[in-house]
């Protein structure tokens, strides 16, 4: 392994999914890592990344306290936001930060070293790398972590469907409507097979599925959690220990997390999706990683985990540029 010096600064808005991606490629870095999360204030946080004059003075005082000198070697930032900032640092750093940008920010990608935006966005360039899906922390590792934070999964009857819920984006509707007709979709599978159902509710998730799902779920094996009112996030254990996962069209970050695990994947979509999300599900359809839901599906799939190989490239790049960097 390249061998990597200096401090590396994660950038994020208070997303979790954008904080989740940054994270994880900055933790296979192995670099002194501090975690910034900075909120500009208006215009700034309208029209990033694209408004920079004045970009550090927009930020409150105790942030703009922590985006100062000394540069970091690697900036990684996720999300629009952040993209303002990896931008500034670009040219505040004098080149030498790298600066990576995770999510297609929008604007030519020549104002960061590194790009790494998903194929669906359909994003091209010499210093642009597209995975399949998100990036992720999803490994052996953290799937037996999972199991060992969540022993009482071990006794549920098999198979133990994990069902994950996201909530309505532009383009996808998961109402009331979708709930009921997903839930008896479960139900009937459940009647036929066994086994138990582990759902679980995001930030995104409607109050309203929520409660369909509990009042329909009431006598079956498993659990329905949506916040820390249900007690501590079970997320890692359900991943770890589920025999099929089940999870709502509309979240990219979801399905990459779920088709990192390694066993079946499905969905339903109740309506053509949107162009870049569709193109997204027909990639991973193509690659066998997603099916519809109570279609034929291999009962082990090849997990898909693209976090390192990222990383890796990543590293040399930065690796090359500090050599050349390096007096004499």
């Amino acid at each position: 392994m390249l061998n990597l010096h200096g401090e590396c600064w994660v950038i994020t808005d208070n997303a979790a999914g954008n904080q989740r991606q940054a994270l994880a490629l900055a933790e296979h870095l192995q670099l002194p890592l501090r975690h910034l999360v900075l909120q500009p204030r208006a215009p700034w946080s309208w029209l990033a990344p694209r408004l920079t004059p004045g970009g550090r003075l927009a930020l409150p005082a105790r942030q703009r306290r922590l985006f100062a000198p000394p540069w970091p070697t690697v900036a990684i930032g996720c999300g629009r936001t952040a993209a303002l900032y990896t931008r500034l640092l670009h040219r505040l750093a004098d080149g030498r930060c790298h600066t990576v940008q995770i999510l297609d920010p929008r604007l030519d990608p020549a104002h960061w070293d590194t790009v790494i935006a998903p194929r669906h966005d359909q994003l091209d360039g010499p210093n642009v790398l597209c995975p399949l899906g998100s990036l992720n922390s999803v490994d052996d590792e953290w799937l037996a972590d999972g199991r060992d934070a969540c022993p009482g999964f071990a006794e549920l009857p098999q198979p133990r469907v994990g069902v994950l819920l996201g909530g309505p984006r532009h383009g996808i509707a998961l109402d009331a409507d979708y709930a009921r007709r997903l839930a008896v979709r479960l139900l009937e599978r459940r009647n036929r097979d066994g086994g138990s159902l582990l759902v679980l509710g995001s930030r995104r998730t409607p109050p309203v599925l929520v409660e369909i799902f509990r009042r329909a779920l009431h006598d079956v094996p498993g659990l329905v959690w949506a916040g820390p009112d249900d007690g501590r996030n079970p997320y890692p254990g359900v991943l770890g220990w589920a025999d099929r996962l089940v999870v709502t069209p509309d979240s990219v970050n979801m399905l990459s997390e779920a088709c990192a695990v390694g066993c079946p994947v499905e969905t339903l979509a109740a309506a053509p999706l949107p162009p870049k999300i569709a193109r997204f599900h027909q990639a991973l359809r193509a690659a066998g990683l997603l099916h519809d839901l109570g279609a034929a599906a291999p009962a082990r799939q090849a997990p898909l985990r693209e976090t390192a190989a990222i990383a890796a490239t990543l590293r040399e790049r930065i690796a090359l540029r500090q050599a050349a960097q390096r007096p004499g």
